[in-house]
């Protein structure tokens, strides 16, 4: 009786937390909404989703700018937290992140490159060369990673990760010192930020995002296997080489993703999974799922925050989570519990 008391209380905690999650993003959606330059009421917001009257001007700014950003942020959120939770796993890195495999720096310098070069200023216009420069520089860190004996490793993986991102960060550096007119169109987007984003970008990539969210839900079980080592889940039938290339390719396709849509946003893939892994253990069919909720929650409630603190002005969402992340990391790296993955 007591073992099932246990096993129940075991289950019950992570829908809770699962249920609280799906909570917090409906009632942070709702202030998104509410707040900011333009005040508005609830019932403002309503008549926006339901009634909508382009003549009234809060209900248009709803509509128009407060919509599409909250989904913005919404579905960056999720892509990076789970991005961070497959990375972290599949590397055994605690301190692994969508940026440890460059993808951030890619995007970056697919983006600058697109707009130095070929004169491209409009976000749907440079939002495949931002998921093509991280999608591609995150395949090259796997394969430089992969080359030599031993395959892949987590410390071959960091290094690999290190010495790509320098090298692309500096030739977008470059690019941005010679041309101000590239630095003007970039610097926002370098900031992270959601202002001035459309959902043209997100619905180019939806059916990505959908595809690789839904096999990430599905690979819950062989995180769990592979995270009890190689040998013991090669002895449980994982294929290593098959399970690596199908989660990193999961893994830069929503990273990828994300940063195209909001920019290069630091700090929500590693820490993400670190809090859902807090709450609910070392299950990754559970961390995935609050995984995405969190990363939601985080990065919609940093962009209000952002809006709020220099009101009437507001601070771009890639500043807010540095801030927060920040000592966050700090934390980390002083922690006695970073290698418990």
């Amino acid at each position: 009786m007591i073992s099932q008391s246990r096993a129940g209380r075991a289950r019950f905690g992570p829908v809770l937390w699962v249920a609280l999650g799906a909570l917090t993003i409906c009632v942070l959606s709702v202030c998104s909404l509410l707040v900011g330059a333009v005040p508005t009421d609830l019932a403002t917001v309503w008549s926006a989703i339901f009634r909508f009257e382009p003549s009234e001007t809060g209900q248009s700014v709803v509509r128009h700018l407060r919509l599409p950003r909250t989904t913005l942020a919404l579905v960056a959120g999720c892509c990076l937290g789970v991005a961070g939770a497959i990375t972290q796993g599949v590397t055994r890195n605690p301190l692994g992140g969508p940026g440890i495999l460059g993808i951030n720096a890619g995007a970056a310098f697919a983006m600058v490159t697109a707009i130095h070069g070929l004169n491209i200023v409009t976000p749907a216009g440079y939002v495949w060369f931002a998921f093509l420069g991280a999608a591609g520089a995150g395949s090259l860190v796997y394969f430089v990673a992969r080359a030599g004996s031993g395959g892949v490793t987590p410390v071959k993986l960091a290094l690999a990760g290190a010495v790509v991102t320098a090298l692309l960060s500096a030739w977008t550096s470059t690019l941005l010192l010679l041309d101000e007119e590239t630095l003007d169109e970039a610097r926002f987007w370098l900031a992270g930020s959601l202002v001035g984003r459309g959902t043209e970008e997100m619905r180019l990539l939806t059916p990505l995002i959908a595809v690789a969210l839904v096999g990430a839900l599905l690979m819950g079980g062989a995180l769990n296997a592979f995270a009890l080592g190689e040998e013991r889940a090669a002895s449980l039938g994982q294929r290593i080489g098959t399970f690596r290339f199908f989660a990193g390719s999961i893994s830069i396709s929503l990273a990828a993703s994300a940063v195209a849509i909001a920019g290069p946003v630091a700090f929500i893939g590693l820490a993400v999974p670190h809090i859902a892994r807090s709450l609910v253990g070392p299950d990754y069919r559970w961390i995935t799922v609050l995984s995405m909720l969190i990363g939601s929650s985080l990065l919609l409630g940093a962009d209000i925050v952002g809006r709020v603190v220099v009101s009437p002005r507001e601070l771009q969402v890639g500043i807010v989570t540095a801030l927060i992340g920040a000592p966050f990391l700090i934390y980390l790296v002083r922690s006695r519990k970073l290698a418990e993955l």
